[in-house]
C-alpha cells in the first residue's frame, strides 16, 4: 500500500494512498509532547511491538489516545500508513475514531479519541483490580458490539476490510462499556470479487485461524475464527493461554472438547435466558 502525505498550510491535510485521497488532521510533534507531559511515562496507557500508547490532553481539554510507533520498528511506516487509509474515513459505532497522526520527521504518532475503560485484556482478562462489573448483560453488550464492529468492516464498506488482529488488547471500552474495535495496523483491504488474500501470516498466537497460519491466505472466516476464540474469552473470563496453570489448562481452546462445549453451550441458554427475562421484566 503506497502513500504519501499532501502537507499544505492548513491543519486539515490529505493522505493519498490506492484507494484515494483521506482527510485528516495533522497535528505538530510539539503539540502532542505537551499534551503527554512530554510522553510522560505516568500517561501510559498501552505498550505493543508497534510502540507506546499514551493518555493525552489537547489545548480544549479533548482527551486523546497518542500512539507513537516506536522509530525501531520494521514495519512501523507501514503499518502507520495502512491504518491511516484503512480508517481514516470510517465511522462506526464499535470502531475506534481516528482523531488524526503525526509525520515530522522519523515520527510516526497516530492520535485517537480516548477510551476511558481500557482494553478488555486489562479489565476482563487482566490480573491486576478492576472496578468494572462485568455482569452477562456487559459481556452480551461487547460481544455482540464486536460482532457489529466486524460485519461493518466485512460487509457494508467497500473495499471490504479484514482486520487480522481481532483480541483482547484491541477491544477498548467507553465509559459506557461499548466496545471498539481498535489497531489497524495489519489489517488488509479485500478486493472486489476475491475470496482471499495471500499475505505473510501476522496477527497473535492463540487468535490465529489454522488455515491461515498454514496457508498464508488471510479471509473474513481469519477474523471469525479471531472472534470465536475473544467470544470463549469474555464468556470465560480467562485468556485463551496462561501459562502460570497447569499444562492440561493452560490453553482454552484445548479445554473446549466436545463435552464441555456442550455445557458452555447450555451454560450460554441459561444465561441468554435470563436476561431476555429480566429485559422483559417492566
Amino acid at each position: 500500500m503506497d502513500c504519501c502525505f499532501m502537507f499544505g498550510r492548513r491543519s486539515q491535510h490529505a493522505v493519498e494512498g490506492d484507494d484515494g485521497e483521506h482527510s485528516v488532521k495533522v497535528f505538530s510533534y510539539n503539540e502532542l509532547r505537551k499534551a503527554t507531559q512530554d510522553f510522560s511515562g505516568a500517561n501510559k496507557i498501552g505498550e505493543g511491538g508497534f510502540g507506546s500508547v499514551f493518555r493525552g490532553m489537547l489545548k480544549d481539554g479533548t482527551l486523546i489516545a497518542v500512539k507513537v510507533l516506536s522509530a525501531t520498528s520494521r514495519q512501523g511506516v507501514r503499518e502507520f500508513l495502512t491504518e491511516l487509509t484503512a480508517i481514516s474515513d470510517i465511522k462506526h459505532e464499535n470502531l475506534v475514531t481516528l482523531v488524526g497522526c503525526c509525520a515530522e520527521g522519523s515520527h510516526r504518532i497516530l492520535v485517537y479519541n480516548y477510551l476511558e475503560k481500557n482494553s478488555l485484556s486489562q479489565t476482563l482478562l487482566g490480573s491486576g483490580y478492576s472496578s468494572i462489573q462485568f455482569n452477562w448483560r456487559a459481556r452480551v453488550k461487547i460481544a455482540v458490539g464486536v460482532a457489529r464492529g466486524l460485519a461493518f468492516l466485512h460487509e457494508e464498506i467497500r473495499p471490504h476490510i479484514i482486520h487480522r488482529d481481532i483480541k483482547a488488547s484491541n477491544i477498548l471500552l467507553d465509559k459506557d462499556l461499548t466496545p471498539k474495535i481498535s489497531d489497524f495496523g495489519l489489517a488488509r483491504l479485500l478486493p472486489a470479487n476475491a475470496t482471499h488474500v495471500s499475505t505473510r501470516v501476522a496477527g497473535t498466537l492463540g487468535y490465529l485461524a489454522p488455515e491461515y497460519a498454514i496457508r498464508g491466505q488471510v479471509t473474513k472466516k481469519s477474523d471469525i475464527y479471531s472472534y470465536g476464540v475473544l467470544l470463549l474469552e469474555i464468556v470465560s473470563g480467562r485468556c485463551n493461554t496462561n501459562t502460570r496453570l497447569p499444562c492440561e489448562d493452560q490453553f482454552l481452546l484445548e479445554k473446549v472438547s466436545s463435552t464441555y462445549l456442550q455445557a458452555f453451550i447450555d451454560n450460554l441458554n441459561t444465561k441468554w435466558c435470563q436476561l431476555h427475562t429480566e429485559a422483559t421484566i417492566p
